[in-house]
């Protein structure tokens, strides 16, 4: 990605969270998107966050909304519940950071991003292996499990049984499934 960057763009710099390499108050905000769950320490990460930023951003989820409201991990994938549970997400970023705002942000339907829930309205989507190795937290589970589940919701697509159990979703223009941003400082 830094190769990408415009000549002339502001300077960037290659770290850890857990280390950055700036003084203390040395920028206006610092940002993590769905990243602290990945950090080796979450806590050292989050104080270095604190440390180098006045102010805080941080989009993460809330796991049991997130795995009560989204029809693939409640129906065919419950064991990503079992593997979130020991991440850092949000009571970790919501403690470490004092957060001054936790903001819901639902998912659209036609969602292009492709994190875990963007493709809740479009179940076709989580057939691909390609789509499937984009998401970590499906990418960390074991791979046997996750075919079993694919094949379930497969032969559900196919039979219809996907569309008659989820029929209510079909009208929706957003879903909220526990996605968070936390603003702090």
């Amino acid at each position: 990605m830094i190769d990408q960057r415009p000549t002339g763009a502001a300077p960037a710099v290659r770290a850890v969270a857990e280390a950055l390499p700036l003084p203390d108050d040395a920028v206006d905000a610092a940002l993590a998107v769905f990243a602290v769950h990945h950090w080796r320490d979450p806590i050292a990460g989050l104080a270095e966050m604190r440390r180098v930023a006045r102010r805080q951003v941080v989009v993460t989820w809330h796991p049991g909304m997130f795995s009560d409201r989204f029809w693939f991990v409640r129906d065919y994938l419950p064991q990503v519940a079992a593997h979130e549970a020991a991440l850092a997400t949000l009571d970790t970023v919501t403690r470490q950071l004092q957060a001054t705002a936790i903001v819901a942000l639902p998912v659209p339907a036609d969602c292009t991003d492709g994190f875990f829930g963007a493709y809740w309205s479009r179940p076709h989507a989580y057939l691909d292996s390609g789509v499937r190795a984009a998401i970590s937290a499906l990418a960390l589970l074991d791979q046997d499990e996750v075919a079993a589940a694919v094949s379930r919701l497969a032969a559900d697509l196919a039979s219809g049984r996907c569309g008659a159990r989820y029929h209510d979703l079909l009208d929706l223009v957003e879903l909220d499934l526990g996605y968070r941003l936390v603003l702090a400082g």
